[in-house]
């Protein structure tokens, strides 16, 4: 099993930090809710930039997913041969 020899591969993995887009407010929420001791009456601030940034991708539907990379090296090199 595995891969083919000779066959187009990159790691998805390495590339995860482009799909998190409110990976920055969601860690700052959090730090602020345990200096806070769970306290969000405290954190107002940062739950509010971690709600905006969420409903912003949420109404970011327009975008078009193009799947997997791996799926579309696949396809291309089919064509070569």
């Amino acid at each position: 099993m595995g891969r083919k020899a000779g066959t187009l591969y990159m790691n998805p993995k390495r590339f995860g930090a482009l799909t998190k887009p409110c990976m920055k407010e969601s860690i700052a929420f959090l730090n602020c809710l345990a200096l806070h001791n769970n306290n969000d009456d405290k954190c107002v601030r940062q739950k509010d930039l971690l709600n905006a940034c969420m409903d912003a991708q949420a109404n970011n539907k327009n975008r078009k997913s193009w799947g997997s990379i791996n799926y579309h090296l696949q396809r291309l090199n089919k064509g070569r041969k």
